[in-house]
Formats: structure tokens, C-alpha cells, sequence
């Protein structure tokens, strides 16, 4: 094969974004420039590295392996560029991704641990759901992930080959409600008490599920307010405007006026916090943030 890093850089982008016109904008290309080095690529390759879909475009089997290998070389190159120019002194960068309720918890013990067992490691994160934080691994854009499973706890997508999986601890998910409400003074609530109440949560799909409604709510439950934000949530909670679905991980740091509750007369809900990358061999960084990952969740 014949290619730059360039063409390399152009494939990375366009796997992230999602899209040819995207990966344009990023670059700061025109969407025809863009199209004529995926072109190019494809024909130095000789096999398809894209699949052109109606709501974007999908790296192919060939694009993931070709996609994996870029992100070495170029990580060779910049690395290449810094001790040429003696650019400081050396960090690694991990990107992470982090499920929506994990960050006011696991990410600051997370980023503590680091500063003191390994400060040459430095982290970047975003947040997302479950099957998206996946597929941002499977494309390289993130290089682990805070993710979540509920039993039986099979592999977090159906991809080939299966990511590598470090399990963080087992949380049992709680009801928030109003400390001031009808469940005042009290640690527990009884399902049938929940059938009728109103509900706050985020839109979700059946791929892309997201916490708000008890998951074992027999019949139709009445969501009244829908929002990802778990501050706006929390605060509608406090208020008196709806329950919640909440991790355990979470009680240590409700805002006032807002109450935990466990859930009799149906099995415990319990949720997997699971740490999860590619594959193969890994970087010092992304080991030591593993390990304090695995740290700070079991320490909560």
C-alpha cells in the first residue's frame, strides 16, 4: 500500500464524524476533497474501506483493520514530531468515554488517583449511552470506556472481535424522591406505590436505553418530564415533580432535598459498571487509568 498520513488522518476523521461532509468540516477540506482520498484510499487498498448509507458512512470490515493501524502510525508520527522538536516533557493521552451517571462519582476519584499514582497520564472525556460509547471504541475515537450491563451481562455490542472487559463493581439502582413528599423519613418504597407516580427520564430507544423509569414498572409508566441532565432530573426530583431511576453510586451526591429509596416486593435491579477497550496489546496510560477506574468505582 502507498498512502500518506494524510489519507491515514482523512480516514480517521471520517470514522468518527460519521460522514463525508463532516470529516470535511473538521479538517477544514472541501466534502469533494474529502471523497477523492477515501477514493484513493480504497484503490491503494483494493478492497471497499466505506460503506455509503443514506444516513451516512460506515467503515467496512477492511476500513476497521486499515482504521487500527492508522491510529499507530500516526501516533508514531506526532510522537515522532515531538522528540524532534522537544516539544516538553512526555504525556500519554487517553481518550475515555463515560456513561451519563458515572462522571459525579468515578471521574473525579478517577482523575485524583491519576494525579497521584501516574500524573504523566492525562485523560479527556465525554459522555454517552452504552451502544454508543461501543461504537466510539470499535472506530477508535475513544480509547476506553466507563459502560454498563444488566444480567445476564453479555459482551457490550455484538461486534467480532470482543472488546476487553474489566469488570468495576455491581450497583443496584434506587428510586430519588422528593425527601418532603409522600415518601418522607422513609428507605424504601413498595412497587405497587410506584405503578401510578409520575416519572422523570430520558428519551431512549430500544437501542439506546437510558435511566429514568424503575425497569421492572409493571403496565404503561407515566413520564412527565424527559431530560439527559442529571442535575435537571435531580432538581425536578427535590421539588416534588416525579421520581427517578437512580445507580447506588449516585446517593453520595444528591443535592438536598432529594431521598433514596430501595424497591421491595420485586428482585433487586442490579447494573454492571464495566471498563472496556479494544483488544490486543494496550499503552502504559491506558493501563493506569484502568486501574484507577477499577480503584475509585470499588472504593464508592
Amino acid at each position: 500500500m502507498d498512502v500518506s498520513s494524510a489519507n491515514l488522518r482523512v480516514l480517521c476523521q471520517i470514522a468518527e464524524s460519521g460522514s463525508f461532509t463532516a470529516a470535511a468540516a473538521q479538517l477544514g477540506y472541501t466534502q469533494s476533497a474529502v471523497s477523492r482520498q477515501a477514493v484513493a484510499l480504497e484503490r491503494s487498498a483494493g478492497v471497499a474501506l466505506f460503506e455509503r448509507r443514506p444516513d451516512g458512512v460506515r467503515l467496512t470490515r477492511p476500513g476497521l483493520t486499515l482504521l487500527r493501524h492508522a491510529r499507530t502510525i500516526l501516533a508514531s508520527v506526532d510522537a515522532a514530531g515531538r522528540d524532534l522538536s522537544g516539544d516538553g516533557p512526555r504525556t500519554e493521552h487517553v481518550r475515555l468515554g463515560m456513561f451519563l451517571s458515572a462522571g459525579p462519582v468515578i471521574l473525579p476519584a478517577t482523575l485524583a488517583r491519576l494525579g497521584a499514582t501516574a500524573p504523566w497520564a492525562k485523560i479527556t472525556t465525554r459522555e454517552g449511552t452504552t451502544p454508543g460509547l461501543a461504537r466510539a471504541l470499535r472506530t477508535g475515537s475513544l480509547d476506553l470506556a466507563v459502560l454498563t450491563s444488566r444480567p445476564p451481562h453479555r459482551s457490550p455490542d455484538g461486534e467480532t472481535p470482543r472488546l476487553h472487559v474489566t469488570t468495576v463493581q455491581d450497583a443496584e439502582l434506587l428510586v430519588a424522591a422528593s425527601a418532603s413528599g409522600s415518601f418522607a423519613g422513609r428507605t424504601a418504597a413498595h412497587l405497587d406505590e410506584l405503578v401510578d407516580a409520575p416519572w422523570i427520564a430520558a428519551p431512549s430507544s430500544s437501542s439506546e436505553p437510558l435511566l429514568g423509569v424503575w425497569p421492572g414498572l409493571p403496565g404503561r409508566a407515566r413520564v412527565v418530564h424527559g431530560t439527559r441532565d442529571w442535575l435537571t432530573k435531580l432538581h425536578l426530583v427535590a421539588g416534588g415533580f416525579g421520581l427517578t431511576t437512580i445507580p447506588e453510586g449516585l446517593v453520595p451526591v444528591l443535592p438536598p432535598g432529594v431521598t433514596a429509596l430501595r424497591v421491595e416486593g420485586a428482585p433487586p435491579e442490579v447494573r454492571r459498571v464495566l471498563v472496556a477497550r479494544l483488544p490486543g496489546p494496550t499503552t502504559p496510560a491506558i493501563t493506569a487509568v484502568t486501574h484507577a477506574i477499577v480503584a475509585a468505582g470499588r472504593s464508592s
